[in-house]
């Protein structure tokens, strides 16, 4: 999800002096601090601590009385690959909703009018519903693997797997630190508190309830912070659009927009109007958006975590659903506090007198600015609940996804093949609490240095997305080489790079720190590096293809995994044998863990997937890929395109319909994200009341005996 693009074509300057970040911090404080400090301390580490209480006792109850213990390495980092659909479309939403995509997709709402919200959900969805495609590939190809790094090494040796472990890391640091930027500012901006002592409080509390309760811990957090998400969300709409007498209703928001449209005209707008599509700068967005997004997405270990730990029969289901649900976040959001920040840009009410100046819309204060406005304090405390809350349920997903990466691409394959699983799940908890340090070192040098991460992540886009092309072709193309797979990944970043300069000289007629910020030389560079990965990649394929390898390679990564799932079923068929096959002796994991790529050529029935689930896996890939390409033809062309070139601006009607089919869609999200979870989990529910209701009973006469 990248940050917000200049509407005009002048450049962002990514290093501001220190004078304009004190003005920065200045108009944040005396326009929205309407929180104390100690309610910015309380928040970050009250509602981290309660969460990790929550996980404490949800790990007992797990531990007690299901058949996944979180001792062990494969649940703490895969939740056993058992993950139902619905958790697994909330912890996709969860794990896209940053900081940014609240406070950028308003952001862009403010400068390119209501197409910026559209713009924005359009081109960081598409990457879900391919996700959806690769899942099934996963689960077809290395139904046991923990990371997708791991399948490049299966495939290509130590060398690629090297270059893409770093490509990985890379991605998860940039965006690591981008969550903490994200929402330290927000902390300071509403609350006054310390942005340095933000950036390491906020990830504590996360650190402990991930380490406590691993990869399922972070689904269930997820889980709940969706659902606040969505009832906030819910809320600050019918307040906004019903109540608040500012607004107006729908015709009094509407009236604004179109005076604003006149006396601020939008450039490169029809007619400089707030209520249109036809946005140049709002298009090419966009299009920004889809290649970083692209970069952000599938290279993160994230996102491939959630494909890995969900059911292989229901792994499409839930990422065509989750893509559906994100959807409505950024674009109802950026609907209801976009729209408003602009529709109140010249109300006395305003924090800003005047409208928000560049630095106060590079720092993200549109919708800040809007909830003070509407609701005061209380929608300040609302807004700095939902972003904690983003920012810590993100920022959960990535330090298990690089704890993942550390513990089974780095300690596993390069130092010790033959580790326990106790030695497994120790060092991944070591992992987790380091990446939490990493992450906040990061954070606060880029505030210490004053780099603006609206240039930096723009042009990371050029530095990783040449890499996107190959890993998706290491999932789904046989015939792709190893030589192909590294030279599209970094061929794509030198021509990404030569790209970015050669426009950015080209259309400035310098190179500066400055025209290497501005939107066109980042569009030729993120596209350049994403298209030409993935064409060299082909090329150099085609030109001398690999038709020797076999895709059982891949299927034995991780035998230990396949015999903890043999085990599993067997104690289900018999319970009263279900903790003795749960938990084998240290000496039957010693044995596995040594025969592990011996045993795995000669067993083949252990290698390959069942022939009847394996022909379900087809079936859903066929449904995967017609989804995906049926919901990214209907968003990012059907839906737009004709709006946009037929220049139409809304009228009063039809501004009504686009933004109730908005809150609708919120609607079907939040019974995607909150309901369903809940009802796939009853019979679970159910299981743990009961054997609660029995742990109880029986330690009533035991205490009556001792009275």
């Amino acid at each position: 999800m990248l940050p917000v693009l200049k509407a005009s074509p002048s450049p962002i300057c990514p290093f501001a002096s220190s004078s304009h970040l004190a003005s920065i911090s200045m108009s944040s404080s005396t326009g929205s601090e309407v929180l104390t400090q100690g309610t910015g301390y309380g928040v970050v580490l009250g509602i981290g601590f309660v969460f990790a209480v929550i996980m404490m006792g949800l790990s007992t109850l797990q531990n007690r009385y299901t058949t996944y213990k979180i001792a062990t390495s494969e649940e703490f980092n895969t939740a056993s690959r058992s993950v139902k659909p619905g958790l697994i479309a909330s912890g996709i939403v969860s794990a896209w909703t940053w900081a940014a995509t609240l406070l950028q997709s308003s952001t862009v709402t403010y400068e390119y009018g209501l197409c910026g919200g559209y713009y924005y959900a359009a081109g960081a969805t598409i990457q879900i519903f391919i996700m959806a495609v690769l899942a099934v590939r996963v689960k077809m190809i290395a139904p046991y693997c923990h990371t997708y790094l791991e399948i490049v090494h299966a495939r290509y040796g130590n060398t690629a797997h090297f270059i893409f472990a770093t490509y990985g890391l890379i991605v998860n640091l940039i965006v690591s630190s981008m969550l903490l930027l994200g929402g330290s500012a927000v902390v300071n901006a509403f609350t006054g508190m310390n942005i340095y002592a933000a950036n390491f409080l906020i990830p504590l509390g996360v650190c402990i309830y991930v380490i406590l309760g691993g990869l399922r811990a972070t689904f269930l957090c997820d889980y709940s912070h969706t659902l606040i998400l969505m009832i906030l969300i819910l809320y600050f709409f019918f307040y906004t659009y019903t109540q608040a007498d500012l607004i107006g209703g729908f015709e009094g928001m509407y009236q604004k927009l179109y005076q604003a449209g006149l006396e601020r005209p939008v450039s490169g707008n029809q007619d400089g109007s707030y209520l249109t599509l036809k946005s140049n700068y709002g298009l090419t967005f966009m299009i920004i958006q889809i290649t970083g997004g692209f970069g952000t997405v599938m290279l993160d270990q994230g996102y491939w975590q959630r494909a890995i730990a969900s059911e292989a029969k229901t792994a499409v289901r839930a990422y065509i659903m989750g893509g559906v649900a994100w959807f409505a976040v950024p674009l109802t959001f950026s609907s209801i506090m976009g729209l408003a920040a602009v529709a109140l840009a010249n109300s006395p009410s305003f924090p800003y007198s005047g409208g928000l100046t560049t630095s106060e819309i590079d720092a993200g204060l549109a919708a800040p600015a809007a909830v003070v406005t509407l609701l005061g304090s209380g929608g300040a405390a609302a807004m700095l609940i939902l972003l904690f809350m983003a920012v810590t349920s993100a920022a959960s997903s990535e330090m298990i996804a690089t704890s993942s990466i550390l513990t089974f691409d780095l300690y596993q394959i390069h130092f010790k093949p033959d580790a326990s699983p106790l030695a497994l799940i120790r060092v991944s908890h070591v992992m987790v609490a380091l990446w939490a340090v990493v992450m906040s070192c990061v954070a606060s040098l880029w505030n210490g240095i004053g780099v603006s991460l609206n240039w930096l992540f723009l042009f990371s886009g050029t530095l990783f997305t040449g890499a996107v092309g190959p890993i998706i072709f290491t999932v789904v193309w046989r015939q792709q080489t190893k030589v192909a797979a590294i030279g599209g990944a970094i061929g794509g970043m030198f021509i990404g790079i030569v790209c970015w300069l050669v426009v950015a000289k080209q259309y400035y007629g310098e190179l500066t720190i400055m025209t290497t910020g501005s939107m066109y030389p980042n569009l030729a560079g993120n596209m350049g590096a994403c298209c030409s990965g993935a064409i060299i990649s082909a090329i150099i394929t085609l030109i001398k293809p690999d038709n020797e390898f076999d895709w059982s390679e891949t299927k034995k990564i991780n035998p230990r995994a396949r015999e903890m799932e043999r085990r599993r079923a067997t104690a289900a068929n018999s319970k009263s044998m279900s903790n003795d096959e749960d938990e084998p002796s240290s000496s039957g994991k010693d044995k596995s863990e040594a025969t592990t790529r011996a045993s795995s050529v000669k067993e083949d029935s252990s290698v390959d997937v069942d022939l009847e689930n394996y022909e379900s896996l087809r079936k859903s890939l066929k449904v995967a890929i017609w989804a995906s390409s049926i919901m990214t033809l209907i968003v990012i062309f059907l839906i737009p395109i004709p709006m946009f070139l037929s220049h139409y601006i809304f009228s009063l009607a039809f501004f009504k319909a686009w933004i109730i089919v908005c809150v609708i869609w919120l609607f079907v999200a939040a019974c995607i994200t909150s309901v369903l979870p809940l009802w796939e989990s009853r019979f679970a529910m159910i299981d743990i009341f009961r054997g609660l209701a029995k742990d109880t009973i029986r330690r009533l006469p035991n205490e009556r005996s001792s009275v």
